[in-house]
Protein backbone atom coordinates (compact mmCIF):
# COMPACT_ATOMS: atom_id res chain seq x y z
CA UNK A 1 0.00 0.00 0.00
CA UNK A 2 1.34 3.51 -1.22
CA UNK A 3 0.16 6.94 -1.23
CA UNK A 4 2.20 9.27 -4.10
CA UNK A 5 3.52 11.10 -1.56
CA UNK A 6 5.10 7.79 -0.11
CA UNK A 7 5.98 7.12 -3.68
CA UNK A 8 7.64 10.50 -4.09
CA UNK A 9 10.18 9.19 -1.14
CA UNK A 10 11.51 6.40 -2.47
CA UNK A 11 12.76 8.00 -5.84
CA UNK A 12 16.34 9.40 -6.17
CA UNK A 13 15.36 10.69 -9.26
CA UNK A 14 14.61 14.81 -8.86
CA UNK A 15 12.04 14.89 -11.99
CA UNK A 16 10.68 12.20 -11.20
CA UNK A 17 9.78 13.69 -7.68
CA UNK A 18 9.22 16.92 -9.18
CA UNK A 19 6.28 15.15 -12.01
CA UNK A 20 4.67 13.45 -8.37
CA UNK A 21 4.59 16.98 -6.46
CA UNK A 22 3.08 18.24 -10.09
CA UNK A 23 0.33 15.62 -9.81
CA UNK A 24 -0.43 15.77 -5.78
CA UNK A 25 -1.05 19.76 -6.50
CA UNK A 26 -4.34 20.89 -7.06
CA UNK A 27 -5.86 17.32 -6.88
CA UNK A 28 -7.40 16.38 -3.87
CA UNK A 29 -8.18 12.52 -4.94
CA UNK A 30 -4.39 12.09 -6.22
CA UNK A 31 -2.79 13.63 -2.75
CA UNK A 32 -4.89 11.21 -0.70
CA UNK A 33 -5.74 8.08 -2.63
CA UNK A 34 -3.78 4.88 -1.05
CA UNK A 35 -2.61 2.61 -4.03
CA UNK A 36 -2.82 -0.91 -3.54
CA UNK A 37 0.74 -1.85 -5.49
CA UNK A 38 -0.07 -5.62 -5.81
CA UNK A 39 -1.02 -6.28 -9.57
CA UNK A 40 1.64 -7.70 -11.20
CA UNK A 41 1.42 -8.68 -15.16
CA UNK A 42 0.95 -11.95 -16.06
CA UNK A 43 0.40 -14.32 -19.38
CA UNK A 44 3.44 -12.21 -20.77
CA UNK A 45 2.17 -9.51 -19.78
CA UNK A 46 -1.25 -9.40 -21.84
CA UNK A 47 -3.54 -8.82 -18.12
CA UNK A 48 -2.96 -6.71 -15.41
CA UNK A 49 -5.99 -7.74 -13.28
CA UNK A 50 -7.36 -7.09 -9.62
CA UNK A 51 -9.84 -9.47 -8.45
CA UNK A 52 -11.37 -8.44 -4.84
CA UNK A 53 -14.72 -8.93 -2.69
CA UNK A 54 -17.21 -6.00 -2.53
CA UNK A 55 -19.44 -5.90 0.56
CA UNK A 56 -23.40 -5.34 -0.59
CA UNK A 57 -24.90 -6.16 3.03
CA UNK A 58 -23.95 -5.52 6.79
CA UNK A 59 -23.81 -8.11 9.38
CA UNK A 60 -26.58 -8.13 11.93
CA UNK A 61 -26.58 -9.35 15.39
CA UNK A 62 -29.43 -10.74 18.11
CA UNK A 63 -30.56 -11.76 21.06
CA UNK A 64 -31.43 -15.79 21.76
CA UNK A 65 -33.13 -18.11 24.55
CA UNK A 66 -31.35 -20.24 26.57
CA UNK A 67 -30.97 -23.75 24.96
CA UNK A 68 -31.64 -21.83 21.57
CA UNK A 69 -28.78 -20.84 18.99
CA UNK A 70 -28.70 -18.07 16.54
CA UNK A 71 -30.37 -17.80 13.47
CA UNK A 72 -27.23 -18.11 10.86
CA UNK A 73 -26.50 -14.74 8.59
CA UNK A 74 -23.62 -13.89 6.48
CA UNK A 75 -22.91 -10.62 4.78
CA UNK A 76 -23.21 -10.69 0.99
CA UNK A 77 -20.16 -10.42 -0.74
CA UNK A 78 -19.59 -10.08 -4.81
CA UNK A 79 -16.20 -11.01 -6.95
CA UNK A 80 -15.55 -7.82 -8.60
CA UNK A 81 -12.09 -7.31 -11.07
CA UNK A 82 -10.86 -4.15 -11.89
CA UNK A 83 -7.97 -3.75 -14.68
CA UNK A 84 -5.39 -1.83 -14.76
CA UNK A 85 -5.37 1.16 -17.28
CA UNK A 86 -2.42 3.19 -18.99
CA UNK A 87 -3.18 7.29 -19.52
CA UNK A 88 -1.18 10.10 -20.33
CA UNK A 89 0.17 11.61 -22.94
CA UNK A 90 2.82 12.83 -25.12
CA UNK A 91 4.70 15.91 -26.44
CA UNK A 92 7.27 16.96 -29.17
CA UNK A 93 9.84 20.00 -29.43
CA UNK A 94 12.34 20.37 -32.35
CA UNK A 95 16.02 20.44 -31.64
CA UNK A 96 16.10 24.06 -32.78
CA UNK A 97 14.60 25.34 -29.54
CA UNK A 98 16.89 23.24 -27.59
CA UNK A 99 19.67 24.92 -29.93
CA UNK A 100 18.54 28.54 -28.75
CA UNK A 101 19.11 27.78 -25.70
CA UNK A 102 14.79 27.51 -24.58
CA UNK A 103 14.84 23.18 -24.16
CA UNK A 104 14.55 23.59 -20.23
CA UNK A 105 11.95 25.97 -20.27
CA UNK A 106 9.55 24.34 -22.68
CA UNK A 107 10.19 20.93 -21.55
CA UNK A 108 9.14 22.23 -18.02
CA UNK A 109 5.79 23.96 -19.57
CA UNK A 110 4.76 21.03 -21.87
CA UNK A 111 5.23 18.41 -19.11
CA UNK A 112 3.56 20.60 -16.79
CA UNK A 113 0.34 20.84 -19.31
CA UNK A 114 0.46 17.21 -19.88
CA UNK A 115 0.02 16.40 -16.47
CA UNK A 116 -2.59 19.03 -15.59
CA UNK A 117 -4.35 16.85 -19.00
CA UNK A 118 -3.90 13.91 -17.11
CA UNK A 119 -5.32 14.56 -13.47
CA UNK A 120 -8.14 15.87 -15.36
CA UNK A 121 -8.69 12.17 -17.55
CA UNK A 122 -8.26 10.90 -13.93
CA UNK A 123 -11.15 12.64 -12.53
CA UNK A 124 -12.90 12.29 -14.98
CA UNK A 125 -12.92 8.57 -15.05
CA UNK A 126 -13.06 7.95 -11.26
CA UNK A 127 -16.57 9.07 -11.70
CA UNK A 128 -17.49 8.45 -15.39
CA UNK A 129 -15.31 5.95 -16.04
CA UNK A 130 -17.20 2.67 -18.02
CA UNK A 131 -14.82 0.19 -19.49
CA UNK A 132 -17.80 -1.10 -21.11
CA UNK A 133 -17.69 2.34 -23.66
CA UNK A 134 -13.90 2.56 -23.64
CA UNK A 135 -12.38 -0.55 -23.39
CA UNK A 136 -9.15 1.29 -22.26
CA UNK A 137 -10.77 2.83 -19.26
CA UNK A 138 -11.47 1.52 -15.70
CA UNK A 139 -14.76 1.42 -14.20
CA UNK A 140 -15.98 4.82 -12.40
CA UNK A 141 -18.01 5.32 -9.36
CA UNK A 142 -21.16 6.61 -11.32
CA UNK A 143 -21.20 2.69 -13.12
CA UNK A 144 -20.97 1.28 -9.40
CA UNK A 145 -23.22 3.37 -8.09
CA UNK A 146 -26.05 3.91 -9.84
CA UNK A 147 -28.81 1.45 -8.11
CA UNK A 148 -27.06 1.04 -5.33
CA UNK A 149 -28.28 1.46 -1.64
CA UNK A 150 -26.17 4.33 -1.73
CA UNK A 151 -27.95 5.77 -4.69
CA UNK A 152 -30.02 8.83 -2.93
CA UNK A 153 -32.88 10.36 -5.03
CA UNK A 154 -34.58 12.95 -3.03
CA UNK A 155 -38.61 12.99 -3.74
CA UNK A 156 -38.40 16.44 -4.64
CA UNK A 157 -35.72 18.59 -6.50
CA UNK A 158 -33.36 20.68 -4.20
CA UNK A 159 -33.76 24.15 -5.21
CA UNK A 160 -30.32 26.10 -4.67
CA UNK A 161 -30.12 27.77 -7.75
CA UNK A 162 -30.05 31.39 -6.24
CA UNK A 163 -29.30 33.09 -3.56
CA UNK A 164 -33.15 33.02 -2.46
CA UNK A 165 -33.25 29.81 -2.70
CA UNK A 166 -30.47 28.82 -0.36
CA UNK A 167 -31.79 31.13 1.79
CA UNK A 168 -34.85 29.40 1.82
CA UNK A 169 -33.69 25.81 1.26
CA UNK A 170 -30.13 25.20 2.83
CA UNK A 171 -31.77 24.08 5.81
CA UNK A 172 -33.43 21.32 4.53
CA UNK A 173 -30.40 20.80 2.14
CA UNK A 174 -27.98 20.03 5.24
CA UNK A 175 -30.35 17.81 6.86
CA UNK A 176 -30.57 15.68 3.59
CA UNK A 177 -26.99 15.92 3.06
CA UNK A 178 -26.36 14.81 6.92
CA UNK A 179 -28.82 11.87 6.30
CA UNK A 180 -27.25 10.92 2.89
CA UNK A 181 -23.88 10.98 4.52
CA UNK A 182 -25.01 9.20 7.57
CA UNK A 183 -25.92 6.13 5.35
CA UNK A 184 -22.39 5.88 4.48
CA UNK A 185 -20.72 3.42 6.39
CA UNK A 186 -18.26 6.16 7.76
CA UNK A 187 -17.33 9.74 7.87
CA UNK A 188 -16.45 9.73 3.95
CA UNK A 189 -13.33 11.60 3.16
CA UNK A 190 -14.74 14.13 0.63
CA UNK A 191 -17.87 15.56 -0.62
CA UNK A 192 -16.99 16.22 -4.29
CA UNK A 193 -18.90 17.92 -7.66
CA UNK A 194 -18.34 20.48 -9.83
CA UNK A 195 -17.79 24.25 -9.11
CA UNK A 196 -21.09 25.00 -9.13
CA UNK A 197 -22.28 22.55 -6.38
CA UNK A 198 -19.14 23.19 -4.37
CA UNK A 199 -20.29 27.16 -4.47
CA UNK A 200 -23.76 26.33 -3.00
CA UNK A 201 -22.63 23.77 -0.29
CA UNK A 202 -20.09 26.87 0.73
CA UNK A 203 -23.44 28.93 0.83
CA UNK A 204 -25.39 26.60 2.44
CA UNK A 205 -22.61 26.19 5.37
CA UNK A 206 -21.66 29.40 5.95
CA UNK A 207 -25.32 30.43 6.79
CA UNK A 208 -25.44 27.33 8.94
CA UNK A 209 -21.69 28.03 10.60
CA UNK A 210 -20.54 24.78 9.33
CA UNK A 211 -17.73 26.10 7.05
CA UNK A 212 -14.19 25.49 7.59
CA UNK A 213 -11.05 26.19 5.51
CA UNK A 214 -7.57 24.70 6.25
CA UNK A 215 -3.96 23.78 4.91
CA UNK A 216 -2.77 21.46 2.92
CA UNK A 217 0.91 20.54 2.21
CA UNK A 218 1.07 23.05 -0.37
CA UNK A 219 -0.10 26.34 1.36
CA UNK A 220 -3.21 25.86 -0.50
CA UNK A 221 -6.56 26.01 1.01
CA UNK A 222 -8.79 23.39 1.34
CA UNK A 223 -12.12 24.00 2.12
CA UNK A 224 -14.63 21.90 4.39
CA UNK A 225 -18.54 20.86 5.33
CA UNK A 226 -18.22 19.30 9.02
CA UNK A 227 -14.75 18.83 8.87
CA UNK A 228 -15.17 16.89 5.40
CA UNK A 229 -13.38 18.47 2.20
CA UNK A 230 -15.27 19.96 -0.44
CA UNK A 231 -13.60 18.76 -3.78
CA UNK A 232 -14.49 20.64 -7.15
CA UNK A 233 -13.58 17.93 -9.72
CA UNK A 234 -12.69 20.41 -12.61
CA UNK A 235 -13.20 19.88 -15.93
CA UNK A 236 -12.45 16.87 -18.49
CA UNK A 237 -9.08 16.63 -20.17
CA UNK A 238 -8.90 19.03 -23.31
CA UNK A 239 -11.82 21.13 -22.65
CA UNK A 240 -14.15 23.14 -20.52
CA UNK A 241 -16.94 20.89 -19.90
CA UNK A 242 -17.06 19.56 -15.88
CA UNK A 243 -16.14 16.38 -14.74
CA UNK A 244 -19.83 15.91 -12.96
CA UNK A 245 -22.02 17.74 -15.70
CA UNK A 246 -25.35 20.03 -15.05
CA UNK A 247 -28.54 19.35 -16.75
CA UNK A 248 -28.78 21.11 -19.57
CA UNK A 249 -32.06 23.44 -20.58
CA UNK A 250 -32.77 21.72 -23.69
CA UNK A 251 -33.02 18.48 -24.51
CA UNK A 252 -30.56 16.36 -27.18
CA UNK A 253 -33.12 17.76 -30.13
CA UNK A 254 -32.27 21.13 -28.85
CA UNK A 255 -36.09 22.54 -28.84
CA UNK A 256 -37.40 20.14 -25.83
CA UNK A 257 -37.23 22.12 -22.68
CA UNK A 258 -35.81 20.08 -20.22
CA UNK A 259 -37.63 18.78 -17.08
CA UNK A 260 -34.55 18.67 -15.20
CA UNK A 261 -32.32 21.73 -16.51
CA UNK A 262 -29.80 23.13 -14.05
CA UNK A 263 -29.75 19.77 -11.73
CA UNK A 264 -26.57 18.16 -11.01
CA UNK A 265 -25.27 15.29 -8.65
CA UNK A 266 -23.02 15.45 -5.38
CA UNK A 267 -20.52 12.37 -4.65
CA UNK A 268 -18.47 11.20 -1.36
CA UNK A 269 -16.37 8.18 -0.24
CA UNK A 270 -14.19 7.33 2.25
CA UNK A 271 -10.58 6.70 1.26
CA UNK A 272 -9.63 3.72 2.89
CA UNK A 273 -7.93 0.02 1.54
CA UNK A 274 -11.55 -1.51 2.88
CA UNK A 275 -13.30 1.49 0.90
CA UNK A 276 -12.33 3.38 -1.79
CA UNK A 277 -8.85 2.72 -2.97
CA UNK A 278 -6.76 2.90 -5.64
CA UNK A 279 -4.31 -0.31 -7.76
CA UNK A 280 -1.20 0.10 -9.25
CA UNK A 281 1.79 -2.47 -10.39
CA UNK A 282 3.68 -4.25 -7.79
CA UNK A 283 7.12 -2.87 -7.53
CA UNK A 284 6.71 0.23 -9.56
CA UNK A 285 5.69 4.08 -8.77
CA UNK A 286 2.48 4.69 -10.89
CA UNK A 287 3.66 7.58 -12.44
CA UNK A 288 6.68 7.88 -14.91
CA UNK A 289 8.38 10.29 -17.23
CA UNK A 290 10.34 10.60 -20.30
CA UNK A 291 12.44 13.29 -21.47
CA UNK A 292 13.10 14.33 -24.70
CA UNK A 293 16.89 13.05 -25.45
CA UNK A 294 18.84 16.25 -27.61
CA UNK A 295 21.46 14.58 -28.22
CA UNK A 296 20.73 12.10 -30.24
CA UNK A 297 20.41 12.25 -34.09
CA UNK A 298 16.61 13.13 -35.46
CA UNK A 299 15.16 17.14 -35.47
CA UNK A 300 11.87 16.16 -33.16
CA UNK A 301 12.28 14.97 -29.73
CA UNK A 302 9.55 13.82 -27.47
CA UNK A 303 8.62 13.27 -24.13
CA UNK A 304 5.78 11.52 -22.33
CA UNK A 305 4.29 11.39 -18.87
CA UNK A 306 2.53 8.08 -18.25
CA UNK A 307 0.05 6.68 -14.89
CA UNK A 308 -0.62 2.86 -14.88
CA UNK A 309 -3.79 2.86 -12.56
CA UNK A 310 -7.09 2.30 -11.44
CA UNK A 311 -9.73 2.18 -8.51
CA UNK A 312 -11.44 -0.13 -6.41
CA UNK A 313 -14.80 -0.17 -4.27
CA UNK A 314 -14.03 -2.94 -1.79
CA UNK A 315 -17.86 -1.58 0.02
CA UNK A 316 -20.60 -0.58 -1.69
CA UNK A 317 -21.22 1.90 1.34
CA UNK A 318 -18.08 3.15 1.33
CA UNK A 319 -19.54 5.35 -1.30
CA UNK A 320 -22.33 7.05 -2.22
CA UNK A 321 -24.03 10.10 -5.00
CA UNK A 322 -26.73 12.50 -4.32
CA UNK A 323 -29.08 13.56 -6.97
CA UNK A 324 -31.93 15.98 -7.94
CA UNK A 325 -29.75 19.25 -6.55
CA UNK A 326 -30.63 21.98 -8.58
CA UNK A 327 -27.78 24.72 -8.68
CA UNK A 328 -28.37 26.68 -11.87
Amino acid sequence: MITLLEAQKQLQDDLQIGVIDEFRKNNFLLDNLTFDDVVSPTGGGATMTYSYLRLTTQPTAQFRAINSEYTPQEVTKDKYYADLKVFGGSFQIDRIIANLGGAAKEVTLQMQQKIKAAQALFNDTVINGDSGTDANAFDGLEKALTGSSTEDIPTDVIDLSTSAAVDANYKYFLDALDEFLMGLDGQPTFIAGNVKLIAKIRACARRAGTYQTTKNDFGQNVESYNNIPLVDLGAKSGSNDPVVSTQAAKLADGTTVNPNAGQTSLYAARLAMDGLHGISMAGQPPIKTWLPDFTTSGAVKTGEVEMVAAIALEATKAAGVMRKIKVQ
